[in-house]
């Protein structure tokens, strides 16, 4: 087995949790789940701790904002709240402002489904790309965020893997060439292989943990 090889195996075995699986969230191409992730994916491009992102993510779910038609009928008060107990309170007033129009959006848009914006992108990951960034609060670093994900559920995607997740691939040493790092991978997951690159950018520790177990 080759070095690279091995030092992919041990990151992924030991840091292969997608963001979706921290926050709860069972993905499937069904209607709450990726909107559960959307969500997800917009705490997460902010400025703020993954894991205030995460816990926000699961408090919405908790407060029972877990479709965009209840996010968006919910009281701007009530999704600050939800976010505050997530931990969520630098953006929280911005960020409940943005939750709601973007519900609003997918609702009046897509009838509540993102499935039926994947439709609208047909295949195009560059328009599917363009679609996402009209959500309102979700920029490129959250339709990344959002894509590395998604594709577990939409293959047309795969592999998805953005600078993030390429700057982890350069922190351990790795080659930055996706399809390299696929190979390299064997028969992980993208999405499995894309969460473990990003922990590894996000965190030093991460990385040299992989690195030790691979010596």
């Amino acid at each position: 087995m080759s070095d690279d090889r091995r030092v992919v195996r041990e990151l992924v075995r030991a840091h292969g949790q997608t963001f979706a699986e921290e926050a709860g969230i069972k993905l499937k191409d069904t209607p709450q789940p990726l909107y559960r992730l959307l969500v997800l994916a917009h705490l997460l491009s902010a400025r703020i701790r993954g894991s205030v992102a995460v816990d926000s993510t699961r408090a919405l779910y908790d407060a029972g904002l877990r479709d965009p038609r209840r996010m968006a009928d919910a009281d701007w008060q009530e999704r600050v709240d939800a976010l505050g107990r997530g931990g969520y309170r630098r953006y929280d007033e911005r960020t409940a402002t943005q939750l709601g129009d973007a519900a609003e959006l997918l609702t009046d848009r897509w009838g509540g489904d993102l499935r039926r914006l994947r439709d609208e992108a047909d295949g195009d990951v560059a328009e599917l790309r363009r679609l996402l960034q009209e959500f309102p609060g979700l920029g490129p670093a959250g339709v990344d965020i959002f894509l590395r994900e998604a594709q577990r559920v939409w293959p047309e995607v795969a592999p998805y893997l953005d600078d993030k997740a390429l700057s982890g691939a350069q922190r351990l040493g790795l080659p930055k060439d996706p399809d390299r790092l696929t190979d390299l991978a064997k028969d992980t997951e993208p999405a499995v292989l894309a969460a473990a690159l990003v922990r590894a950018a996000l965190d030093k520790e991460v990385a040299e943990d992989s690195l030790r177990r691979a010596a």
